[in-house]
Formats: C-alpha cells, sequence, structure tokens
C-alpha cells in the first residue's frame, strides 16, 4: 500500500478491526488504533466517539493518511429494546459524525476515510438481486444505516474521498453472528431459521479484509457506498447445508419464525428477513474473491 504509511483505525479490538490491523501491518503500514481509554500502549492514541472532545479525535488522527472508523455496539449483541437502540445509534451516528468533523478541522486532513456501513441499508429484498444502485429500504436498521453513512458528509465536504464499506454477515469462528452458528452446528443442533428462504449475503472474514485494503488503495477510485458481500447470495435453507455438510453434523432442526420473536423480539425481523445483496462495484473495480461461495468461506473460516 504504497503512498499510505500511516492508518487510523477505530474498532480496531474487534472481529474485523483486529484482523485488519494485522494485515496492515504485515504490509509496512504504520496503524493508529484509536480508544476510548487511556492509551496504554505505544500504537494507541485516545478519540472521543460522542464528539464532546473533537481536539482530542483531530489530535488523534493527526499525520494519518487514511482512517478506517468500524467502532459501533454489536447488532445482534442483545435483544433490541429502546435503550439499546439508542446505543447502537449513538455508537455509529455520534462516532461517525465525530470522525468526520475531526477530520473536517485539519489543515491537512488524511486522504481517505473508509467508513463502516451495513447492508441493513436496503432493507428487506426479499429475492430480489440489488447492488449500490438500488434504493434505500425501510425499518430500524435502514434507518440507522442511513443516518449512519450522512453523519460522514463532513469529511466528504472536505474533499476526503470517502468510501461506505456496506457490509453483510462475515463468516468467522472468533465473533459476528457466524461465530454462534459454529458450536450449535457442531452440536448437531443446527437448522434453518423460519422457512429459511432468506437470502443471505456473506463474506469471508479474510475477504472483508482484502476488500478494505482495496478501498483503502487509491488507485482503484472508489468512493461512496461500496458493498462488501459475497459475489453469491445463498438462502438461510443452503447455508444450513453447507454448515451440515463440512461439519459433518446432521442439520435437521428448524426455529420457527414465532419462536425467534419471542427469543430475538425485534430483531428477529432482521434475522428473518431476506438481504439478497451484490458487490457490484467491487467486481467492477477488479477485486477477486479468494472464497466466492458460502461454502469456500466456512471451510476458510474452520482454517
Amino acid at each position: 500500500m504504497a503512498g499510505m504509511p500511516s492508518i487510523a483505525v477505530t474498532g480496531s479490538s474487534g472481529l474485523i478491526g483486529s484482523a485488519l490491523v494485522l494485515a496492515l501491518r504485515a504490509e509496512g503500514n504504520r496503524v493508529v488504533r484509536l480508544v476510548r481509554h487511556e492509551p496504554s500502549r505505544p500504537d494507541e492514541a485516545r478519540w472521543d466517539p460522542s464528539g464532546r472532545a473533537q481536539e482530542l479525535t483531530a489530535a488523534a488522527i493527526d499525520g494519518c493518511d487514511a482512517v478506517v472508523h468500524l467502532a459501533g455496539a454489536g447488532v445482534g449483541d442483545r435483544r433490541w429494546t429502546a435503550h439499546y437502540k439508542r446505543v447502537l445509534r449513538d455508537s455509529r451516528v455520534l462516532g461517525t459524525a465525530a470522525i468526520a468533523a475531526a477530520i473536517a478541522s485539519l489543515d491537512t486532513p488524511p486522504r481517505t476515510l473508509v467508513c463502516g456501513s451495513a447492508i441493513g441499508w436496503y432493507g428487506d429484498t426479499a429475492d430480489r438481486a440489488v447492488d449500490e444502485t438500488a434504493p434505500r429500504g425501510s425499518g430500524f436498521l435502514a434507518d440507522l444505516a442511513v443516518e449512519w453513512e450522512e453523519s460522514a458528509r463532513p469529511a466528504e465536504a472536505a474533499g476526503v474521498r470517502t468510501v461506505f464499506a456496506r457490509t453483510g454477515l462475515v463468516v468467522a469462528r472468533g465473533g459476528g453472528a457466524w461465530g454462534r452458528l459454529f458450536p450449535i452446528f457442531r452440536a448437531g443442533l443446527g437448522g434453518r431459521l423460519g422457512d429459511g428462504r432468506q437470502y443471505w449475503s456473506a463474506i469471508s472474514l479474510r475477504d472483508e479484509v482484502a476488500a478494505l485494503r482495496f478501498l483503502l488503495d487509491e488507485a482503484h477510485g472508489l468512493s461512496g457506498p461500496v458493498n462488501l458481500t459475497g459475489p453469491e447470495p445463498v438462502t438461510n435453507r443452503e447455508v444450513t447445508r453447507v454448515m451440515g455438510r463440512v461439519l459433518r453434523r446432521p442439520a435437521v432442526f428448524a426455529v420457527p419464525a414465532p419462536v425467534l420473536k419471542v427469543a430475538l423480539g425485534e430483531f428477529s425481523e432482521d434475522v428473518l428477513g431476506s438481504q439478497r445483496v451484490l458487490p457490484r462495484r467491487l467486481l467492477d473495480a477488479g477485486f477477486t474473491f479468494e472464497h466466492p461461495t458460502v461454502e469456500d468461506a466456512v471451510r476458510a473460516a474452520l482454517g
């Protein structure tokens, strides 16, 4: 990644962020991990995701060539109470606004901002395949993603190349929604969710990290929304078959939609919803997936 020796990363302790930091360092980049606590390591710098101390965040990213902003509370970590929905919103919208305002305040801002986003922007697409040209969807996650991206506008207005990485389901053992699936299927308790006809748009962790590095590279010239999903979305029923086949376990159980709604509350609408999202702009820019299918991604996650 010539010409980009210094990259600031928020959310660097998360599933994607920690893997990205390792990959960037392996390429010889200097990585500044933005943290909310007092720095305890030489590679850490403190920032304020609430936006109340803009000068703190500005100082943390001053001199960096790029910023990758991945911080945000986990969507599936807790039941969606009114309080937790506020946590989800504030952790994304306020944090992104703080980063964007700090970038805009610098005399020499970073050249690139890669801002995390989500395919929730499209809402429930049923069996209709969508790419970055599709209109916004409806529902809590769609509204959240729209507000999330809009909060980065100050950076765009300052002339910073801003990319919105609309990520799908990341296939990994170490965290995220898929990380919870592996032990269930290993125990022989896996099965489809609801009727299983809903589409899942997934991406392996290695491809997610490679795609973020691809977006950082100015030579590709990408800005605006870019879908980070595998090129072959499949139904939950097919995911169930793949998990059973790869793990060599029966996958005959099914969780009926009413049970999911009782267990998960409003979040069940996201689990049962269908998102058939294609990475059109990545493919058109020449990105090559190492794990193009869900089975490839599952096998990669198992190492």
